[in-house]
């Protein structure tokens, strides 16, 4: 399948956003959101130091990590490169201006929040890392791949659509609607959850084990809850299966159904195993991808032509 340039370059920021929310992961799992405490320079330099022997006078060299730096160094060197891959895609997007404008449209909408996602970032780092601040710049980067995502769909709808009746077209549309919409939900229970980890963790001072037992009823809705999409996704593959799904539909549905379970593991791995750092990068990264399926799913059987 050969691709035009506003195609190849809108998958590759879609993939490159996915991967700054996996180096975004790392660095508040590590700890190392401080790493450069202040913001657009980093100890006040355009290239952090690597050293404490480096540093400029005004800054504490205790409290200087190598590592954390780096890792938050790298964190924005990445989000510098979406912004300037998202700026291609929106100039690129000018193509589609006359034959279909939402492509422009969304591909701006794109260009105006990472702008906004910059300055967010910056806040963050000022508020010291406040957790409700951080929960902002997640989700804002989960708008950004959601918008990214629709321009990239428009773009190549009409390689991505199969036919289908109407019947089977609104059954699937309810079931995959509702996988997402709990999706969401979960998503957003999540990020509520890793608030009370930093307060157990930053402010309480916890011990690992105690940090479960702080969740409180936040963390029973969140494990309940997922159980509701477990079975949503179970019902979609039994309905592609039913239905006679064609292939590409019924492909992602399986993939859609591999993926929460992954989720599931993740998270009783984090339940059993004291919430260490490598499965909640997995568990954060796992549910960008898991809603650009969902997404993905939702738009092709919104778009596909009817038999």
């Amino acid at each position: 399948m050969t691709l035009n340039l506003y195609q190849k370059t809108a998958i590759t920021t879609v993939i490159a956003t996915l991967v700054l929310i996996f180096v975004g992961g790392l660095v508040r799992a590590s700890g190392a959101g401080l790493g450069c405490p202040d913001w657009p320079q980093c100890f006040g330099m355009w290239i952090p130091p690597t050293s404490a022997a480096e540093l400029p006078p005004q800054y504490d060299a205790s409290l200087f990590n190598p590592l954390h730096t780096w890792l938050e160094y790298i964190n924005r060197l990445v989000g510098v490169l979406i912004g300037l891959f998202i700026t291609a895609t929106f100039l690129i997007s000018f193509r589609y201006r006359k034959s279909d404008p939402v492509i422009t449209a969304f591909s701006g909408l794109a260009f105006v929040l990472v702008i906004f996602q910059a300055w967010l970032g910056g806040q963050v780092v000022r508020s010291g890392l406040s957790a409700g601040m951080i929960t902002i710049h997640m989700l804002m980067a989960m708008t950004i791949l959601a918008v990214l995502l629709y321009a990239s769909f428009r773009a190549m709808n009409s390689r991505l659509i199969s036919p289908i009746s109407p019947s089977t077209r609104k059954t699937l549309l309810w079931v995959s609607g509702g996988i997402l919409f709990f999706t969401l939900i979960q998503m957003v229970l999540g990020t509520q959850v890793r608030e009370e980890v930093d307060v157990a963790k930053n402010v309480l001072e916890l011990p690992r084990e105690g940090w479960i037992e702080h969740l409180g009823f936040i963390y029973e809705i969140h494990r309940s809850f997922s159980w509701l999409v477990v079975i949503l996704s179970g019902a979609l593959i039994y309905f592609n299966r039913k239905l006679n799904v064609p292939g590409r539909l019924s492909k992602l549905g399986w993939i859609i159904g591999v993926l929460v379970l992954l989720q599931v593991i993740a998270g009783i791995g984090l339940e059993r195993l004291l919430m260490p750092g490598a499965l909640q990068v997995v568990h954060l990264t796992g549910v960008a991808v898991l809603i650009c399926a969902e997404l993905l799913y939702l738009l092709i059987a919104v778009f596909s032509k009817k038999t």
